[in-house]
């Protein structure tokens, strides 16, 4: 099964950052996220992918280009024109970079990569975020459901207290730090799709989390994956800090693979 990853977009709210470099390329412990995302799918044996270009899609071309002799021991020997590479520590992937456009919409880049997943079903997820989902028990769901389209829902950490203010004189009566539990459901990507999915995607003018998502769910053809592990996107510098530091901890929830 290949793996669709959304990595087009201009990424506006880490301007920071994506002002020099497309979002799916900035960096988590000097590894791209879309690196961190490769090798999450790569784990469960899932090695074939078609990433969705636009903005500076050239920069990622270029770093999958030179992958094999970044990741390798090589030695130059410019007297003999030759070079030896010592070591091959580069990965099992087939990737299919394709050019979708910079202004393309979600579900446009998607319907643009029809003719490379062709009749069979694909995941896809978005190039900025990680988790420590079992992408095999997402498939195993995805497959008994028979639905067109499965998405992973998740409760995102709280980030801000509840308060109970009293109207009359302004007093906090309580405060609760909010639980994940406490959280609405919201989706995290990691999303597995039928071929029916091409046919919500006719009006390629709309986003894909807005009138095909919701035809789907009328139509009662997605379901919901469960995942209550660790989720994280990277939509600020605040985010990639925050995932900085898992990783240099040595703990990061979403690294799943062994060195």
């Amino acid at each position: 099964m290949k793996v669709v990853i959304l990595a087009g977009g201009m990424g506006t709210r880490i301007s920071e950052e994506s002002h020099l470099k497309p979002k799916p390329m900035v960096d988590i412990g000097e590894r791209p996220i879309l690196w961190h995302i490769m090798k999450i799918y790569s784990h469960f044996g899932y090695h074939d992918f078609i990433i969705c270009c636009g903005y500076k899609g050239h920069m990622i071309k270029e770093y999958f280009m030179n992958y094999y002799m970044h990741q390798s021991d090589v030695t130059f020997d410019l007297a003999n024109n030759s070079t030896e590479i010592h070591q091959n520590n580069s990965e099992p992937w087939k990737v299919t970079l394709v050019n979708t456009g910079l202004h393309t919409t979600t579900s446009g880049r998607i319907k643009m990569i029809q003719k490379y997943v062709e009749d069979e079903p694909f995941m896809m997820t978005y190039g900025d975020g990680v988790a420590d989902i079992d992408i095999n028990a997402l498939v195993d769901f995805h497959s008994k459901q028979g639905k067109i389209a499965t998405i992973t829902a998740t409760r995102p950490a709280g980030r801000f207290g509840a308060i109970q203010v009293d109207d009359n004189n302004n007093h906090v009566n309580s405060f609760k730090e909010k639980a994940k539990q406490d959280q609405a459901w919201v989706n995290a990507g990691f999303a597995v799709f039928n071929k029916g999915i091409f046919t919500y995607l006719e009006n390629t003018s709309k986003m894909l989390e807005a009138e095909p998502y919701e035809k789907l769910a009328e139509d009662g053809e997605m379901v919901a994956f469960k995942h209550d592990g660790f989720w994280s996107p990277m939509d600020t510098i605040r985010d990639r800090d925050y995932l900085e530091r898992h990783w240099l901890s040595g703990q990061a929830p979403w690294k799943l693979w062994s060195e």
